[in-house]
């Protein structure tokens, strides 16, 4: 990987400096990054208006196999665009070796990706926030050695190796077991909104899947409803495996007495077959050690009472 075209679908950026930061970090990694003039966009909260985010976005079908696509940010946009976003012409061009990656809002590309064409695409880290963050006082900490590891070993070797050592105590009914599945999902708010579209994966494509969660400033109780909504509407029945990623940024309030995100997981666990497991603590959400994912791969997963192992290639 030797050069990054980077793109803004969704939100514009927060700041000047991050986008900067970041693109100076990789640099400084033999790395060229492209398409810069799409980060200093502004349209009301968007990185441009649809039409310039769209034709940014479908453009990346002309791109050449040895580039690797990176979005900017999340927050949102990326909805507006689904109905006229040219999904074969993208996946003709991941079909030639290109790479696409981001999270958060980006799940909605992910999703209907593989939806209409079935492409593998990856959730991982942006430019912004994982390679270009700021602290309160301004400075630019070292991207997280833990993601910029995995990104690299997704993005040049096109594998995915986690080891999770943490107590799982969500498994059901089995202490252990091996499971291989389509590996998809991404942030929980985008994905549930999705449900009942063309660009939400079907019940025969995701069968036995492996599912990922993740999301950010969310209370638990809206957590517990999405994951309610996702068991209600046979989504989460249909998989082999939930794996729960970071779940950040909410606060408790007094009046919760208790209730906390621990209390809404065992409410997902009792009304989920008790043959699918619940794994927690994925390295993965909107934190700085974050792995890289293909959404759409095939992956195998080994867990026990202790952790678990999950790994693919594509």
């Amino acid at each position: 990987m030797k050069r990054i075209h980077v793109i803004a679908p969704s939100g514009a950026s927060l700041d000047d400096s991050s986008p900067v930061a970041g693109i100076d970090w990789l640099s400084r990694q033999g790395i060229v990054v492209k398409n810069t003039d799409c980060l200093k966009r502004v349209h009301q909260r968007f990185s441009g208006t649809d039409m310039q985010r769209l034709a940014e976005l479908n453009a990346v079908a002309q791109l050449p196999p040895e580039d690797f696509v990176m979005a900017m940010r999340g927050g949102y946009g990326l909805h507006r665009l689904l109905p006229d976003i040219e999904w074969d012409a993208i996946a003709g061009a991941v079909e030639r070796g290109l790479q696409i990656c981001g999270h958060s809002d980006f799940t909605a590309f992910h999703l209907g990706l593989l939806a209409k064409t079935g492409a593998i695409s990856l959730s991982g880290p942006m430019l912004n926030y994982d390679f270009g963050r700021q602290t309160a006082e301004g400075e630019a900490p070292h991207p997280d050695e833990f993601m910029w590891k995995h990104f690299i070993a997704a993005a040049r070797d096109r594998k995915l190796d986690c080891s999770v050592a943490s107590p799982q105590p969500y498994l059901g009914e089995k202490a252990t077991g091996i499971i291989s599945g389509i590996l998809w999902g991404g942030n929980l708010t985008v994905l549930t909104s999705m449900i009942g579209t063309p660009f939400f994966p079907n019940h025969k494509q995701t069968q036995g899947g492996i599912l990922f969660l993740e999301d950010v400033n969310e209370h638990p109780y809206r957590i517990e409803r999405m994951l309610m909504q996702l068991t209600d509407s046979g989504v989460l029945a249909n998989q082999s495996a939930i794996l729960l990623g970071g779940f950040s940024a909410y606060r408790l309030f007094e009046i919760d007495r208790g209730y906390d995100l621990e209390t809404a997981i065992d409410a997902m666990r009792a009304r989920l077959p008790r043959n699918i497991p619940i794994l927690t603590d994925l390295p993965f959400g909107h934190q700085s050690d974050k792995i890289t994912l293909p959404v759409g791969a095939q992956a195998d997963l080994t867990y026990d009472k202790a952790g678990f192992n999950l790994t693919a290639s594509w």
